[in-house]
C-alpha cells in the first residue's frame, strides 16, 4: 500500500521553532501531494485552556509534485496541541493529527504539540547508546583484590547464568568499573557516544536496584575514585555517560529505611509508606519486601533526593563526578500509590534541578507500557519504554519457534517469554501491524520528546531479541532502531550474538575473545556499519519522518530534511514495491548507503525497489524543497 497523503510532523522541516517560548508565534506547513486533489483551504485547529482556537494557512505553492501550505500559531500553553484542517474543492474535509489523515473530527490527546519547557539537550537526539549491566560487562584485575560479598554466589566469568532464584538476584560475576574502562575503545569502535550503566550504588543483589544508599559507588566496583576516571575517559573519547537512580523504591538496606523501620519518630519515618503504628509493616515495590517506596509526598525526601544542593540527583551531576544525565528506575510508578499522584510534581522537580545545575543533562525515565500520558515535555526527555517499537518488532522479525527457558521459581517454560505478558505467545504481526503500532503508541508524544525514548531491540529487563529472531532479520531490527525517529540502543552483547530467554537469562557476561570469530566478527561489522549510518546522517537523528509504502512483508520510509533524505526499505521477505514519483522525488539521484537491495528509477520519475529478503537497505537522496513564501 503506498502512502502519499498530507503530511505533517514536528521537524525542522514543518516546524520553524523546537523550543518557543509562551507567548511566541511559530509557523507550521503542512504538505499535500497532487493526488490528493484540489484543496481549497487549511487551518489548524489548536486548544488552548481547552477552547478551540484557528489559524488560515497560506498557499506556499507547488514543488515536486507537493503542495504546501503554511499557518501561524501562537503558543499560549507550556504543552500546546494543534491539528490540521483541510478542505478540499468538493467541500470534503479531512483532519490530519498525530495518528493520521482523518474523515472526522479527531481527539484532542493525538494533536500534534508544540512544547515551551526548556529544551532537551541537542546531544541527546545524536545519540547511540550503549548499555551496560556492570557485574557483567568486564571483570579487571583489581577486582580479584575484591572478597565475595556475604550475599552474593559467586560465578566464574565463563558460568552460565543461572536463571532461577536465588542465582537470578545473586550470582556475582564481579565485573567492576576498572573493566569498563579498559573496554571503552571497544565502544569508540562501534562508534556509540552514550554509555548508560545501571546502578553503581551498594546493595545486596547483583542488578543493585536495591540501593543501600545512594551517595557512594559500591566499592565492589572499585569505588567513587573508579567512577570519575570512567566518566573522564570515557569523556575524552567523544562518550557521554548517564546513570541509572530508583525513584520509586530504596532497598531494605538502605541507611533511610533502616532509621524508620520499627523508629516511627525516626527523621526519614515520612520517607516510607509505613502502614502500623510501628513501622514494621509497609508498601513495598509489587510487593517485594526488600523494595520499600518511597512517599514523594514527603518535603524531607524531597529536600534528600532531588530538591537539596547535596541532593543525591544533584550530588553526580556535580564535580567530580559530573555525569551527563539520569535514567530513572520505575519511573511510571513513582509518586503514584491508589489515589495518590505526585507524579508529575516528582518528574518536574527532577528537571528543575537538573536545568538548574546543567541544562545540558538528559533525563530519560522508565515507562515500559504506554507512556504517552507521562511524555508531554514537562519533565521526561525521552523514555525506556517498549510498545511503540521493541514489542512490535519482535513480533514482525520472531521465527515462530522458541527453545524452553527456566524461570525465577525454576520452572521449565515452553511459551515464550514476551515482556512478561501472560499470552501464551508472541504475537504474529506484519509490517502493516508494526507501522500501526509504532503510529498508535507515538500519538499522543509531542515530536521533540518521541526523538529522546529509547529505541531497545532489548534490554537488561528484556530478553534478547536474537534468542527469537528468523534467520536473517538481525540487521532488519538493528537497521530500523537506528534510522526510526528515537535513540538507538545497544545491550551490551547484542554486538556479539548473545542470547537470553528473559531478562534475567539476558544479563550474560561478555564473551570477550571472541571478536575473530566468524560469527562474532560478522555481527560486530553489521552494528558497526548501521551505528556509523546512524551517526554519519543528521536526518536520522532529527529528520522527520514519512512513510512511503507498506504491506504485510515490508515497510518503506524517508526521514527528510531539507539538507538530505535517507530512503528505508526493511523487508521480512522478498520484496518488488513499485513507488510513486511524487513519492520520493529524485529517485535516479539515490545512493546505496547500506545493503544488498536495488533501487530502478524511470524517465517519469517512479522507482522501484527489489532485494532478497529479509533485508535492510538505506540511500542517500537530496533534500526536501519548499517553496519560498
Amino acid at each position: 500500500m503506498t502512502m502519499l497523503l498530507p503530511h505533517h510532523d514536528g521537524s525542522p522541516l514543518y516546524v520553524s521553532n523546537q523550543a518557543p517560548e509562551l507567548g511566541e508565534t511559530v509557523m507550521v506547513r503542512l504538505r499535500i501531494p497532487a493526488e490528493f486533489g484540489p484543496v481549497k483551504a487549511v487551518r489548524t485547529r489548536s486548544n488552548p485552556d481547552h477552547e478551540p482556537e484557528w489559524s488560515t494557512a497560506e498557499n506556499l505553492g507547488a514543488i515536486d509534485a507537493w503542495q504546501w501550505w503554511q499557518a501561524p500559531i501562537t503558543v499560549r500553553n507550556r504543552r500546546h496541541g494543534y491539528r490540521f484542517v483541510v478542505v478540499r474543492d468538493d467541500d470534503s474535509v479531512v483532519w490530519v493529527n498525530q495518528s493520521g489523515v482523518h474523515s472526522g473530527e479527531t481527539l484532542d490527546y493525538d494533536d500534534f504539540a508544540l512544547v515551551a519547557h526548556p529544551a532537551p539537550p541537542a546531544w541527546l537526539h545524536e545519540s547511540v547508546m550503549y548499555q551496560v549491566f556492570p557485574d557483567r560487562f568486564a571483570r579487571s584485575a583489581e577486582a580479584d583484590q575484591h572478597p565475595v560479598p556475604d550475599w552474593a554466589i559467586a560465578a566464574a566469568w565463563d558460568d552460565p547464568v543461572e536463571p532461577a532464584m536465588p542465582g537470578r538476584s545473586q550470582q556475582f560475576y564481579g565485573g567492576d568499573i576498572p573493566g569498563i574502562i579498559e573496554r571503552l575503545d571497544h565502544l569508540a569502535a562501534l562508534g556509540v557516544n552514550l554509555l548508560y550503566v545501571t546502578p553503581i550504588f551498594p546493595a545486596r543483589s547483583n542488578h543493585r536496584y536495591d540501593a543501600s544508599r545512594f551517595d557512594t559507588v559500591d566499592p565492589l566496583l572499585g569505588g567513587d575514585e573508579a567512577y570519575i576516571r570512567l566518566i573522564e575517559q570515557a569523556h575524552a573519547r567523544g562518550i557521554r555517560i548517564i546513570g541509572d537512580l530508583t525513584s520509586n523504591h530504596s532497598g531494605d538496606g538502605h541507611e533511610w529505611f533502616q532509621q524508620a523501620y520499627g523508629n516511627p519518630d525516626a527523621e526519614t519515618a515520612s520517607f516510607y509508606y509505613f502502614t502500623n503504628d510501628t513501622n514494621t509493616d509497609y508498601v513495598s515495590w509489587l510487593g517485594a519486601r526488600s523494595l520499600p517506596k518511597f512517599d514523594w509526598a514527603s518535603p524531607q525526601l524531597r529536600e534528600k533526593f532531588v530538591t537539596g544542593e547535596n541532593s543525591v540527583v544533584a550530588q553526580w551531576l556535580k564535580p567530580p563526578f559530573s555525569i551527563d544525565g539520569w535514567r530513572i528506575d520505575v519511573a511510571n510508578m513513582t509518586g503514584r500509590y491508589g489515589d495518590i499522584d505526585l507524579n508529575a510534581e516528582v518528574r518536574n522537580l527532577f528537571r528543575e534541578t537538573m536545568y538548574e545545575l546543567n541544562p545540558d543533562a538528559a533525563l530519560l525515565g522508565e515507562s515500559t507500557n504506554d507512556a504517552a500520558s507521562d511524555l508531554q515535555g514537562d519533565g521526561w526527555h525521552g523514555a525506556m519504554t517498549y510498545p511503540s517499537f521493541t514489542r512490535p518488532v519482535w513480533g514482525w522479525l520472531q521465527s515462530g519457534t522458541y527453545e524452553p527457558w527456566v524461570n525465577a521459581e525454576g520452572e521449565t517454560c515452553t511459551e515464550p517469554w514476551f515482556f512478561g505478558q501472560p499470552i501464551g505467545t508472541i504475537p504474529h504481526y506484519s509490517a502493516a501491524d508494526v507501522v500501526a503500532a509504532i503510529t498508535r503508541f507515538t500519538a499522543g508524544i509531542p515530536w521533540r520528546v518521541r526523538l529522546g525514548n529509547m529505541q531497545a531491540l532489548d534490554t537488561h529487563d528484556t530478553g534478547r531479541f536474537a534468542t527469537v529472531a528468523a534467520e536473517g532479520t538481525v540487521p532488519v531490527a538493528v537497521g530500523l532502531a537506528m534510522t526510526l525517529p528515537g535513540v538507538p540502543v545497544v545491550f551490551a552483547g547484542d554486538e556479539f550474538g548473545e542470547l537470553g530467554a528473559d531478562g534475567e537469562a539476558s544479563r550474560t557476561p561478555m564473551p570477550w575473545g571472541t571478536e575473530n570469530e566468524p560469527g562474532v566478527a560478522e555481527r560486530l561489522n553489521t552494528y558497526r556499519e548501521l551505528i556509523a549510518l546512524r551517526r554519519e546522517h543528521t536526518s536520522l537523528s532529527t529528520g522527520g519522518l514519512r512513510w512511503i509504502y507498506v504491506d504485510n512483508e515490508s515497510m518503506v520510509f524517508v526521514r527528510e530534511s531539507p539538507q538530505e533524505t535517507v530512503l528505508v526499505l526493511a523487508t521480512r521477505g522478498d520484496a518488488d514495491i513499485a513507488i510513486a514519483a511524487s513519492a520520493i522525488p529524485d529517485a535516479g539521484a539515490a545512493t546505496l548507503l547500506y545493503g544488498q537491495a536495488t533501487l530502478a528509477s524511470s524517465t517519469d520519475g517512479s522507482a522501484v525497489l527489489t532485494a532478497p529478503g529479509p533485508a535492510f537497505a538505506a540511500w542517500a537522496l537530496p533534500g526536501v524543497r519548499v517553496p519560498v513564501s
